[in-house]
């Protein structure tokens, strides 16, 4: 039973390294995504031709060009982004599963460690 115990703990433990992976994937293309718009920011807030022309520009037009941008950059990683999301929640759904069938890794390590 002990040795049960141990390989239980040993996949449990290789699952929640997984799923820190996969969340670490998603956090990656997070911020850089956000890097490019950082670098963006300066450009999107150049386009002040309406006091030139006697007009005053829109107030939200930055807002505008800056959401446009955002949801473009947003728009190529996508399908990247969704396979991670789903490949997430399979990997949030298993480590849930084997939890529930044989308790938590503090659980099943404290167990092995009163039989040795």
């Amino acid at each position: 039973m002990t040795l049960h115990r141990e390989t239980v703990a040993a996949q449990l433990s290789r699952m929640e390294a997984a799923r820190r992976q996969t969340q670490h994937q998603l956090d990656v293309i997070d911020r850089q995504i956000i890097r490019r718009m950082t670098a963006l920011i300066p450009l999107l807030g150049r386009r002040q031709t309406g006091y030139r022309l006697g007009r005053v520009p829109t107030p939200g037009a930055f807002l505008e060009r800056y959401r446009a941008n955002l949801a473009a950059l947003t728009a190529e990683r996508q399908p990247e982004i969704d396979a991670l999301t789903r490949k997430l929640a399979r990997q949030d759904a298993a480590i849930a599963a084997l939890r529930a069938r044989c308790g938590s890794l503090a659980e099943i390590r404290r167990q092995v460690a009163e039989t040795l």
